[in-house]
């Protein structure tokens, strides 16, 4: 039991980032580029975001794109606030604003089907009402479709500030780790996933999402893989974000993605079989982290009842880091540890949400779209 789950581990967080640096220096996929400017539809799904929707609108509307070449498709799914009037007070003033007012909510999966459906570019782009998207980050991603072997292009979601640059605290610290993940992974093959803030691809490849579909991001592109596109990240594409939504409501969207994993094996199971092309990516990257939390579990147990003092010392770290996150959690400042504390802390949080990710799914328990 404890060598077993001190692989899983390991392997989850350390050998799997391992092999895809192997794998990406001895067998490079270098992404050919092309100057083309091809019709862009932005496409958005809001709910009750009349604090965000103007400055989001106003932001998209002024991407350094030609203005003829650019179309903004926002569905506003059952809001109850005064985002619908904001929305029409833009389709009034701009004709590449369109706009879909659902009276009663059906969930973003199905706002996005609606978008698709109404967008008329060949090249859609995907992206929430919250984070800010730089000005040329649309033109770097839409380079990438020169290569006619692209489907979909990732950008990067940056959290922090632009001024004072990306935190390394927290959520965060997790973000630097996923996107380093991620451009491994875009390196020499497709990446298991978009980045939800901000990623594009070929309208021509994409099906409906079944409803009620938590993680589109990821069921898209991968319905591109399927279809045998390429998806890649491209770090130039950036969008911001705030580091800290608050502790509740963060762990609240960590429980969401991750119960989204679950949900993907019932709604596309295809994603486990030979249809799937980077099914290898797939499991290591998205499945394997489901398995951690009780990975860390039998490695505590194994170590109180397992003799000698190997053991005894592989006990004690694992006490001095579960109470590394404790201090974190309580905003206890340990001098020189408080950055370890943080790290530990976030870890903690990550595998309790993969935790009850599960209880969700074995209970049946459904997790909603909410803003």
């Amino acid at each position: 039991m404890f060598w077993v789950s001190a692989a899983v581990i390991v392997y989850a967080y350390v050998g799997y980032p391992v092999w895809l640096w192997l794998h990406s220096w001895w067998s490079p996929w270098p992404v050919l580029r092309g100057p083309g400017l091809p019709p862009v539809s932005a496409v958005m799904v809001v709910r009750n975001e009349e604090s965000a929707i103007a400055r989001k609108l106003e932001n998209l509307l002024t991407l350094d794109y030609p203005a003829e070449k650019l179309e903004v498709v926002t569905v506003s799914d059952g809001s109850s606030d005064g985002t619908e009037m904001a929305l029409a007070e833009f389709e009034r003033q701009d004709p590449r604003v369109r706009v879909v007012a659902k009276q009663a909510s059906k969930g973003k999966a199905a706002g996005l089907n609606d978008a698709i459906a109404l967008a008329r570019g060949e090249i859609l782009l995907f992206t929430d009402a919250r984070q800010q998207i730089e000005p040329g980050a649309l033109r770097f991603l839409i380079e990438n479709f020169g290569d006619p072997q692209v489907g979909a292009a990732s950008g990067e979601l940056m959290l922090g500030d632009p001024a004072s640059g990306e935190t390394a605290k927290g959520m965060g610290l997790y973000w630097r780790i996923e996107k380093k993940i991620r451009e491994l992974e875009s390196a020499s093959g497709s990446v298991a996933g978009a980045t939800g803030a901000i990623y594009c691809a070929r309208r021509a490849l994409l099906d409906p999402l079944p409803e009620g579909t938590i993680l589109d991001d990821v069921l898209l592109p991968m319905q591109v893989v399927r279809r045998g596109g390429r998806v890649i990240f491209d770090s130039r594409a950036r969008a911001w974000d705030s580091p800290d939504l608050g502790e509740s409501r963060e762990f609240s969207r960590k429980v969401r993605t991750l119960s989204g994993n679950y949900q993907l094996l019932q709604l596309a199971p295809w994603l486990l079989s030979s249809a799937n092309a980077i099914r290898f990516e797939f499991i290591s990257h998205k499945l394997s982290r489901l398995i951690v939390p009780f990975a860390l579990l039998g490695l505590l147990i194994a170590s109180i009842f397992l003799p000698g003092p190997f053991y005894r010392v592989a006990l004690g770290t694992q006490i001095a880091f579960y109470v590394l996150s404790l201090v974190a959690l309580g905003g206890i400042e340990v001098g020189p540890l408080s950055r370890l504390a943080d790290a530990a802390r976030t870890f903690v949080v990550l595998n309790s949400a993969a935790l009850m990710a599960f209880v969700n799914f074995v209970t049946g328990r459904k997790t909603v779209w909410v803003r």
